[in-house]
């Protein structure tokens, strides 16, 4: 069996496929694969861009891992099994009346694997899913299973938040949630200035704000999602047809064709990017929280994404628009702006800053569109402004660039030591990123 991630980059071959349904036996996987020498690895869905979850020797699948197993109203935590994906897991706390404060656009991970590669939303207290841990059970390369909470095995839980994989093989999560609320959404189209211009005050009067640039033109498209003091009821939905013209039609099966049959002609693209910058419009509408932080992806593509100081983050925009206007490429994704507050993470991409996310994207297929001369370009600018790049995007980073952007990165490494002695979680990504 061949394990791929969704975007098609990465690729193995495990030696063996197990299913465990429960932690007795993600504990005797660990110990047959460190008594033979081997590996094993929990494979998520297959969202991230990189190699860290391909599975070189024991693959371990997460569909029996799955469900919300414990709700404590008077601590306002929810635990569930680390297979679970974040779709299942927003639906279920929607049926009780409960939510995450934040969340990314993309609800198809297991909880484990958006955790372990710091998934993160855009504003609010906390951004990032893992600074939103408040316990969690994992199987470290020993077979030990350790319950980490702020009391017990508080040391491990501070660092395994986002662990990589590297850490343990991750069994439950608990995670702090708050009552079911509305968002209200307002999407609308703005001028190059007018973006950059009113920068600091649009994420500081908003409480999470989207912003996409369309490379090629001087039009970005800024979405705002603020909090609604109002009872659930009173959503005002979009339409069920404009939902799915705006959402399923336009934003997947249009734009796919379009960035298709463009990358095969690229002169159409600055021409497509400025007619479709025009023609998306103004829109407002409410909902409870997660049906207005996700939404469908199934337009495949390629990602690099880093973090910078968010004071930096203007100027980053300009020196990426003024390379790539200098450049011949022909860009048809949209550059994605973010950012997040400082956290406590030790391996978050904001680990004590304020940060401003850069998302860059190509197609899926390289004979469409080769992505390594775009990213390399763009990842000089971010790292020249100390960028910090997402564990489950693309990057060329190693362990000595990575230790220099992380303060705590040695003790990230002191702790896999301890837990993982004989690199019973290793793989080729993590030899790169961490050394061996």
């Amino acid at each position: 069996m061949e394990w791929s991630s969704w975007s098609g980059l990465a690729s193995a071959t495990p030696t063996e496929v197990a299913h465990p349904a429960d932690t007795a036996a993600v504990v005797t996987a660990v110990e047959k694969a460190r008594a033979n020498g081997s590996t094993v690895k929990m494979v998520g869905s297959g969202h991230s861009f990189t190699a860290i979850a391909a599975p070189e020797g024991t693959m371990l699948a997460p569909d029996r891992l799955r469900g919300i197993i414990g709700v404590d109203r008077d601590a306002l935590t929810v635990t569930a099994l680390a297979g679970t994906q974040l779709k299942v897991l927003n639906a279920e706390l929607e049926r009780l009346g409960l939510s995450l404060h934040n969340m990314g656009d993309i609800a198809e991970q297991t909880l484990a694997g958006a955790t372990s590669t710091g998934t993160h939303g855009t504003g609010g207290v906390a951004a990032g899913l893992s600074a939103q841990i408040a316990a969690l059970e994992l199987v470290t390369g020993t077979g030990e299973v350790l319950r980490c909470t702020p009391e017990e095995n508080a040391d491990v839980l501070d660092l395994a938040r986002v662990g990589l994989g590297a850490l343990g093989v991750l069994t439950t999560i608990s995670f702090r949630v708050e009552p079911l609320f509305l968002l209200e959404a307002h999407e609308q189209p703005l001028g190059w200035d007018e973006a950059l211009g009113g920068w600091d005050e649009r994420f500081d009067s908003h409480h999470h704000v989207d912003m996409y640039w369309f490379p090629h033109t001087d039009r970005f498209m800024a979405k705002t999602n603020d909090r609604l003091d109002a009872p659930l009821d009173e959503a005002e939905r979009l339409p069920r047809w404009r939902g799915w013209l705006d959402d399923e039609f336009l934003s997947n099966t249009v734009f796919g064709g379009l960035t298709a049959a463009a990358n095969r002609v690229p002169a159409a693209i600055p021409r497509m990017n400025r007619l479709t910058s025009r023609v998306l419009s103004e829109r407002r509408y409410s909902d409870v929280a997660h049906r207005v932080f996700t939404t469908t992806r199934d337009v495949r593509f390629r990602e690099m994404e880093y973090a910078v100081p968010r004071a930096a983050g203007p100027d980053v925009m300009r020196e990426v628009r003024r390379v790539v206007d200098s450049s011949g490429w022909r860009i048809s994704f949209p550059v994605e702006l973010r950012t997040a507050p400082a956290d406590d993470v030790p391996l978050s991409t904001a680990y004590d800053r304020a940060s401003c996310y850069f998302a860059f994207h190509t197609h899926w297929k390289s004979d469409l569109a080769d992505h390594e001369a775009y990213f390399g370009a763009m990842e000089a600018i971010v790292r020249d402004h100390g960028g910090r790049p997402h564990w489950g995007k693309l990057h060329t980073l190693g362990s000595a660039d990575l230790a220099a952007s992380y303060p705590r990165f040695g003790d990230f490494l002191a702790m896999r030591d301890r837990l993982d002695p004989d690199r019973v979680f290793a793989n080729t990504y993590l030899r790169r990123v961490l050394g061996d």
